[in-house]
């Protein structure tokens, strides 16, 4: 799935994410026990108990009592969320920059994206922009918050890069830590979903080049607003 480089490029890795990393292109899901690693990779259990858990902050493996450990599927999300959450719990205006690196990635990437979409892809994006309609207009009003997300992840679904995913994904993440999809004003959001609807109208209509002006538009008004109270949990 990846290129390989020489050896010399992964010499940062510990012991463990070297074994796992070779596991990985192995396909084999579940890993021997702790004592059996320790033996074949002459480190003490203590010592891969640690590096275990690195790879799980990092997303790499899942402990299941009883069970053993999985190796999972490589994603960058695990990795940028964990650090962004840092980041904000130092300065909570780091969130602000990186909604502008999530701006620029999903401006210089629309018309590969959207390109790539399927007649099925493009009709999930109406429907959900069918459900957050619904929402908006309830009496009482329901936050589109997972059509939102829905919205932006479906439309950069296809896109062939593990990495530009792995932002994107964090940045609702953290949209959610710090507290904007629970933004109640509903002129605001309505005003949001005018482009959301645009954005989708374009993309039914091949004209990406519609679609990326509501996008650039759409993401300006959002850059704008601010969260007023940032919490961040530290899980």
């Amino acid at each position: 799935m990846y290129a390989m480089y020489p050896q010399t490029k992964i010499d940062k890795l510990s012991p463990f994410l070297k074994y796992l990393s070779k596991n990985q292109n192995s396909g084999t899901e579940y890993l021997p026990s702790l004592t059996d690693i320790s033996k074949e990779l002459g480190r003490s259990v203590s010592t891969l108990r640690e590096e275990l858990e690195v790879a799980k902050a990092l997303g790499l493996v899942e402990i299941k009592p009883r069970v053993g450990i999985k190796s999972l599927p490589f994603t960058f999300t695990p990795a940028v969320s964990k650090s962004l959450t840092y980041a904000l719990s130092l300065n909570k205006g780091a969130f602000k920059q990186f909604s502008d690196l999530r701006n620029h990635l999903e401006a210089s990437y629309w018309y590969q994206a959207v390109s790539g979409l399927t007649t099925e892809d493009i009709a999930a994006l109406k429907e959900i922009i069918q459900r957050a309609q619904r929402k908006l207009y309830a009496d009482p009003i329901e936050i589109p918050h997972a059509e939102h997300r829905l919205l932006h992840l479906g439309i950069y679904a296809k896109l062939d890069n593990i990495f530009v995913q792995g932002i994107l994904e964090a940045y609702w993440d953290i949209y959610e830590a710090v507290g904007l999809n629970v933004y109640e004003d509903r002129k605001y959001l309505q005003r949001v979903w005018v482009f959301h609807q645009q954005m989708v109208d374009s993309i039914v209509q091949g004209d990406f080049a519609a679609g990326y002006h509501a996008l650039i538009t759409h993401l300006d008004l959002l850059f704008q607003r601010d969260p007023k109270n940032v919490n961040i949990p530290f899980e």
